[in-house]
């Protein structure tokens, strides 16, 4: 059956493949599967249908496949020995062959079957193609142009798809408008039953100031230096543990560079976001003093089993330790994954006197009841 141009419309495919990427024989599947299911509602036909298109002649060939029996009962389904022999000379009982048909006025249904499969599958194909392309750039930092700013959900250009940016995927304190060219985290590539993938973008993620860091600093680019962990108020503080093996390397001062040019470029990206950089240690109460910097710590007991630290600071450090709002303190936490309880001296010491004068009156309690047992 040739009322289609197939040929024509195999030459296309075969163009799509090149250019777009969409495999032909994907198309040509798919087309085939689309003419067996219009020819079965078009002919009110059973199931044993099967549609083979010729990438050689552009010849669109139906047939109604029969199971070959010794004499048949149903001419739809089934077809005798001596019949089957004459389309297939080695056809035995049990096998099945197929019997061409030619219905008439398909060539017109088949056609508009034809071009909406092509469209439908090129649509899909291309779908799959952008939604890999940026699936794979999941946790790296994407440019975009701000389309829309509409009920706190920011909608970006990123060129071949749209970019979503939700309000808890942006920064409090920054204002978007129309047509402002901005850099953001992919968090995930969403595969939707209709139309694009979406791309949900951040600029509060933790891990956009981690990529934002690989960038500046080449050292951290080349494995040099590790970032150990990242804690973030966003828009106001982040803190990041850096950690180099190579003795000769200073992870903190490498991040900061000369006169602190290295991370005000990614302060200036993050329109002004204070950022402590901290030296990583294994052990856990150097790394937790560490972490509480700007302030000075004087000492720092654990419990190893309850990942917990009490912290002590001079009077005049424990506002700093805690931080406004408690925010110091709680990107500490967040960042060693420890919980800390942060006491001044004055306050340790009352605490220590305290604890003391409970023991003595203890200790006085079971001398008193010692007496009276002996008296």
């Amino acid at each position: 059956m040739k009322s289609i141009d197939v040929k024509e419309l195999i030459e296309a495919m075969e163009e799509l493949e090149k250019e777009r990427g969409i495999k032909k024989d994907y198309l040509i599947e798919s087309l085939e599967g689309a003419l067996v299911s219009a020819y079965k509602k078009n002919f009110d036909s059973v199931d044993n249908v099967k549609v083979s298109i010729n990438q050689e002649t552009g010849e669109v060939h139906i047939y109604s496949v029969r199971e070959v029996v010794e004499k048949s009962e149903d001419p739809l389904l089934e077809i005798s020995l001596d019949e089957a022999k004459q389309i297939n000379p080695k056809a035995e009982i049990g096998d099945t062959v197929d019997l061409e048909i030619v219905p008439k006025d398909f060539g017109r249904i088949a056609a508009q079957t034809a071009k909406q499969v092509v469209v439908q599958k090129i649509r899909e194909a291309e779908r799959d193609i952008v939604y890999n392309e940026y699936h794979d750039k999941t946790g790296e930092i994407v440019t975009g142009i701000i389309q829309k700013v509409d009920d706190n959900l920011i909608v970006l250009d990123l060129g071949r798809l749209e970019g979503i940016m939700t309000a808890k995927e942006q920064i409090p304190t920054e204002h978007y408008k129309v047509n402002d060219k901005i850099r953001g985290y992919v968090v995930s590539v969403k595969k939707e039953l209709k139309g694009n993938p979406q791309v949900i973008v951040s600029r509060s993620h933790p891990d956009f100031v981690r990529k934002l860091f690989e960038f500046e600093i080449p050292e951290i680019y080349e494995g040099l230096i590790e970032i150990k962990s990242v804690s973030r108020d966003p828009g106001s503080r982040s803190k990041v543990a850096v950690y180099s093996k190579n003795e000769n390397i200073d992870p903190v001062g490498s991040c900061v560079g000369q006169k602190g040019v290295r991370i005000q470029n990614i302060i200036n990206e993050l329109h002004g976001e204070k950022i402590d950089v901290i030296e990583w240690n294994e052990d856990p109460a150097i790394y937790i003093a560490a972490a509480l910097l700007p302030a000075q710590v004087m000492a720092v007991d654990i419990k190893e089993e309850d990942k917990f630290a009490q912290v002590i600071v001079p009077d005049d450090q424990l506002s700093l330790a805690i931080g406004k709002s408690g925010q110091n303190a709680r990107l500490a936490a967040k960042l060693t994954n420890w919980k800390i309880d942060i006491k001044s001296e004055s306050q340790f010491r009352k605490m220590l006197e305290a604890a003391n004068n409970e023991n003595e009156d203890e200790e006085t309690v079971n001398n008193e009841a010692e007496e009276s047992e002996e008296n």
